[in-house]
Order: structure tokens, then sequence, then C-alpha cells
């Protein structure tokens, strides 16, 4: 589309039209979407792609090194602080928070850092608990450590969803049942079959599968002796660096009974775990987890959870979605890829309607703003007190139901503390924006065009427009000098970036 003459340098200054910028490039929209929006790297790596070639891009994230962490360090990458004079994030999780942040911003394979966070958030489990009940380092390790990096091989939750962000959703729901951090969480490591405990039992069907209305309470307590014996041993001792806690099947703890369900288990249409044996006891639990993943509103519940994630919150599910996704995750056997695959591609994630149609949570923000702004000198470790500000901490959700969405992100504190945190990131990048802007500097309107070309925010009506093009060209007379735009281009920016228009994605 060919530039309006106001934009490009004529002497008349009015804005862009709304329905002109931001760019309805799909790319653009499927990358803010899909990973954490898109610096100059990803732009480049994406340029001269179909749309079915990028969504392929992103979904065979396989095929691609997964060599971010190697980066840490670099100077031409955002920073991390050290801690002592180290970096240790399978044990800190400071250093933990740190390291996902620098993921989110560098990674080569965005899809399965968006899918991390988006299972962080479906099993929400909170490292607080856990550190009050183990410790802080076990509690690191339980939720972060990579397995290659850590002396007993421990492999902590985050990493298991990132291994299996696009994997088979039965396989994460049997594994997250028996991860460390959540027998913690959920209590099943107190799992006994003089004492079924009810917490995992409950959530695995109301939050993490079929959802409210599809369980009764006799359900909760046949699942809760389901998984008796389900619990967690010390392998090794507490001062032994290569010590860690697993899942472990207790036989003597495990409640032997048949169990009866108002909904189906096996595919037969049987709704009754029959009457096992202690040593093969294990079985009833595997069973149970499969009837959840094959039943039909769990389908129903993913694909309505990935309509508010991916397409919007601005409106509810469209059926023939939930339809649609809900048919590829059963044809497909759970297979979360094909879902994610059909997802992309689907009208409603290309509908203009679905453009800047969710609220950016505060990591999205953080991230994108750094891509999109730049990094000089700047450090993810000065970040995360404005995350957790602005209502969000990597690794502690507030519950098990994860943090409010939408527009409960948002209050007259938070956007304060969104735009502090983006003025502070656009004042340390001062130099390389006024820079960047250099070859836009002949009028404040072309000015105002680098801003929207430089950050993905939802377009502008007229009042906000003309308030910046106010701010370009005033006290003093327009110049583009250098003086000039090391004032103008990270205020601009600054301006943009806290600006509700920014914080949708």
């Amino acid at each position: 589309m060919n530039l309006p003459s106001d934009i490009t340098g004529s002497s008349t200054e009015r804005r862009p039209p709304r329905d002109w910028l931001p760019s309805s490039n799909e790319i653009d929209h499927l990358l803010r979407r899909s990973g954490f929006g898109a610096g100059p790297d990803e732009r480049a790596a994406f340029a001269g792609l179909s749309y079915d070639h990028a969504v392929s891009r992103l979904v065979e994230y396989g095929s691609l090194p997964d060599d971010v962490d190697d980066l840490i360090g670099r100077t031409d990458r955002v920073g991390i602080a050290l801690h002592s004079g180290l970096f240790t994030p399978n044990t800190l999780i400071t250093d933990a928070r740190q390291r996902w942040l620098f993921r989110m911003v560098h990674t080569g394979r965005p899809l399965q850092e968006k899918m991390a966070l988006f299972w962080h958030n479906h099993f929400a489990t909170g490292y607080s608990k856990i550190a009050g009940l183990y410790g802080g380092t076990e509690a690191t390790r339980m939720m972060a450590a990579k397995r290659a990096e850590d002396p007993g091989g421990v492999r902590g939750q985050i990493e298991l969803f990132r291994d299996m962000a696009l994997g088979n959703f039965r396989d994460l729901l049997i594994a997250v049942a028996q991860d460390p951090a959540m027998l913690v969480w959920l209590d099943g490591r107190l799992n006994v079959k003089a004492k079924p405990q009810e917490n995992f039992a409950r959530e695995v069907m109301e939050l993490f599968t079929l959802g409210v209305g599809f369980y009764t309470e006799q359900d909760v307590y046949s699942a809760a002796r389901v998984f008796s014996g389900w619990n967690l041993q010390r392998i090794g001792a507490s001062t032994d660096p290569a010590g860690r806690y697993q899942f472990v099947y207790n036989a003597a703890q495990h409640e032997t009974s048949a169990k009866t369900f108002s909904f189906p288990v096996y595919a037969d249409g049987s709704n009754t775990i029959p009457a096992r044996a202690e040593s093969v006891g294990l079985q009833d639990g595997l069973d149970f987890l499969d009837g959840l993943a094959r039943h039909p509103e769990t389908a129903n519940r993913l694909a309505r959870k990935l309509w508010a994630f991916f397409v919007s919150e601005m409106s509810d599910a469209d059926p023939a979605f939930v339809k649609d996704i809900s048919g590829a995750y059963l044809r497909n056997n759970f297979d979360i890829k094909a879902v994610m695959r059909s997802v992309l591609m689907s009208q409603a994630f290309l509908a203009k309607s679905a453009e800047f149609a969710r609220y950016a949570w505060p990591v999205e923000l953080v991230a994108k703003s750094i891509k999109e702004m730049g990094w000089s000198g700047f450090s993810v470790n000065d970040a995360l007190t404005p995350l957790s500000n602005m209502g969000q901490q990597l690794y502690d959700p507030p519950s098990v139901a994860g943090w409010a969405l939408g527009r409960s992100w948002f209050s007259s504190v938070t956007m304060l503390m969104r735009a502090n945190f983006t003025a502070a990131l656009a004042k340390s990048q001062k130099a390389p924006l006024a820079s960047d802007a250099k070859s836009w500097s002949r009028s404040p309107g072309a000015m105002l065009l680098w801003g929207l070309k430089r950050l993905s925010a939802a377009g502008l009506d007229t009042p906000e427009a003309d308030a910046l093009l106010s701010y370009l060209k005033g006290p003093d007379a327009w110049t583009g000098t250098d003086t000039q735009l090391q004032i103008k281009a990270p205020a601009l920016i600054h301006l943009m970036a806290s600006s509700a228009e920014y914080q949708f994605v």
C-alpha cells in the first residue's frame, strides 16, 4: 500500500490513518501470537516466507537448534546479572527467571517458549510453596533445572513443558501427574490409602481437563483413590548435590478396590476402573488420565483455552472453531502439534478482528518491548521487579487456577508499572533509538511513522496521534538534528509503549 503523502514528508502534518497502520501483514500477527513479537533478526528470518511456510517454521521447530542458552552472556544480546559472581539458573530462582526471559527474547523457536508459558499457566504450579517446604535450591531444581546441567539429572517442570510443548497431551498429563513439583504443589506426596488426598484429583478434572460441571464430588473421591501411592521419594542424601526428589509408585499405599466414575474412562464406554493388586495399581492412574485425555470435554476445554490465548479475548470462542480444534485434537490422538497447526491456519486466527485482540501479559509486554526497543546495556534482571509489580512472577502463579487474565491484568497501579518499565527501557536505549530514527528525521510525521513501524501497537486514533505530533513539533521548531533526536526518539517510543494501544498483542 502506498504511504499517505503527509507521512512521507509534505508540509501538512496529519496522523497516519488507523485503518492503514499498523501493518496488516499476517506474519506480523503470527509472530506476535505464536512468539513474543519480532525484532529485526526474526523479521529477517521470516522475510519472503509464505504464510504456510511461516507456520511450518514455527511448528516444526525441532529442525532448528535449541542453542539459545549458549548466547547468554554475549555482549550483542540482552544482559544477565550475576549473583555473587555466578549465574546458576538451575538452583537460584532469580537466575531461572532471567534465563527464561532471555529465551523469550532470543530464541529461534518462539512457539516452543510460547507453549511453555501456556502450559505453565494451564498446569499452574508455584515455586513459593515448594520453597517453603523444601528450600529454594530444591524448589528451583524442581521448577527450572535443565537435565543435562543438573548433577542429579533433574528436569524442572518448565523444561518438561518446553520438551513436550507440542507433544501428546495424554503423555504430558501423565508426566505432570508424576512431576515432583506438582506432587508437592497439589499434595500428591501425601496421598495414601488410609487418607486419600483430593487436591490433585479435583484439579486434574476441574482445571487440567474436563472443567467445572463435568465431574461430581464422588468422582473426586474416586480419583483420589486412583492416585493413592503416587508419591515422592528422595534419592541420595540431602547433602549430596546429585541427590534428587522423584516420583515413586508406593504400592503399599495404593487403595486397590474398583473405582467408578460418572463419565466413561475406557474407550468401550466403561466407567469403572477394576480392582487391581497393589503391585499393578499404578495402572489405575494411567487408565484414568488416558480417559480424561480422550474425553470430548477435555478437547473442547483445550480448544476454548487456545482461542483465548491465540485468537481473541474480546469474544467467546466461536463454536465452529471449538468444533474444528477439538476435532483435530481427537482425530490426531491428542497431538498438540497438529492442534496448533490447525489453530494457526484457521480462518478465526487470520480474521482481521483477531488482530490485537489479546491483552498482553506482563511477560509478553516485557519481551516484546526489549525486542522492539533494543537491549544495549540492559539486563533481563532489570525487568524482574517491574514484572512482579505488573502482576506476574514467572514460576509463581498465584494459585492452581493460574493468573487472572484479560482485563484483570490492568489497574491504575499496574498500568503505571507498565509505563515505568517502558520509560526505563526507552531511556536506556536513547543512543541506538536516535541513530535508528535518523533516516526518518525529515518531519514530525515521518518520525511518527518510524515509531509506528518500530513498535507493534494497535494503531492510533486521531487524539492520540495528534498528541504525539504535537509533542514532536514543540515547543521548539523541528530540526531533526542529532541533539533533538536524542531527546525526541526515546521519548516518542516511551509515549507510544505506554499507550493503551501497546498493551495488546
